[in-house]
């Protein structure tokens, strides 16, 4: 099967690398052009991860081009509404319709119990992971409703939305709100044929969680823990014998919901999750 999107036109935040490439190159696969935008930049002080950059986001636009499909960027932090609104303006007028809206933007940062949480990096997360999605969504929706096409809303979430993890706590609570957000905008947006789902992934092999701080927080008992000791201890958290999944397996549920497949598929949180939410 192919052509699931085609002739349609997807906003992906996120979008330099990682999930957010992902999504846009597997919809773009599939046929639908892609409004792409990105922060390319650091969100919180002293992170451990390295941030995104302008050269990935370009990386993403040619990717996307090599599969004949047009792509607008920008580089917008879902903190800042009114940039993203501009963005997806920008891009309707260039590519001509909205269809799919994709807020996949997020960070990690911190990594100490709730009441030791620093302010700045509660606020950090609350405003990329739960505020940024809102804000994500609010800007696409007038598209979606003057387009009279109904379309589909795929908001990341985390098996963290569904359960709770220890020294993640403003994370877990963020992808907590995400449910929420998710399932308040599909009984708003029903009416329109506008769709609303969620995507709950485990552990995903990307920067977010392929680096050095998580690998020590998973492995404290080693001094230079690598990927291979994070796979020993990951596992524990699945079902089926994996560490993690690779972007792909995300973006493949992201453009089913996406797609006229799921076109009776809304409020549904979806996870891809080696099994993590039966343990």
């Amino acid at each position: 099967m192919s052509g699931r999107v085609e002739g349609k036109v997807a906003f992906v935040t996120g979008a330099a690398r990682g999930q957010g490439r992902s999504h846009a190159v597997r919809l773009a696969q599939e046929g639908a052009d892609i409004i792409a935008v990105d922060v390319c930049g650091p969100i919180t002080k002293g992170s451990a991860i390295p941030p995104s950059t302008p050269d990935d986001l370009a990386e993403t636009a040619d990717l996307v081009k090599g599969h004949n499909r047009r792509i607008v960027t920008a580089e917008v932090d879902v903190r800042n509404y009114d940039a993203l609104r501009a963005a997806v303006d920008s891009g309707v007028d260039q590519l001509g319709r909205l269809d799919i809206i994709v807020a996949n933007a997020g960070i990690g940062n911190g990594g100490e119990t709730l009441d030791k949480t620093s302010e700045s990096d509660w606020q950090d997360m609350i405003d990329v992971n739960l505020s940024g999605v809102w804000k994500s969504v609010k800007a696409g929706v007038p598209h979606l409703l003057s387009g009279g096409r109904g379309g589909s809303i795929v908001l990341t979430s985390s098996v963290g939305g569904l359960k709770a993890y220890p020294n993640t706590g403003h994370y877990i609570a963020a992808k907590h709100g995400v449910v929420g957000l998710m399932r308040t905008f599909a009984v708003e947006l029903g009416q329109h044929s506008i769709r609303v789902n969620s995507v709950h992934p485990t552990n995903v092999n990307t920067p977010m969680f392929m680096n050095e701080g998580t690998m020590k927080m998973f492995r404290p008992d080693l001094e230079n823990p690598g990927p291979d000791d994070l796979k020993v201890a990951a596992q524990f958290m699945h079902v089926l014998p994996v560490g993690w999944v690779e972007p792909v397996d995300i973006s493949n549920a992201v453009l089913f919901l996406a797609s006229d497949e799921a076109r009776y598929v809304t409020g549904l949180p979806l996870t891809v999750d080696a099994g993590s939410m039966l343990k």
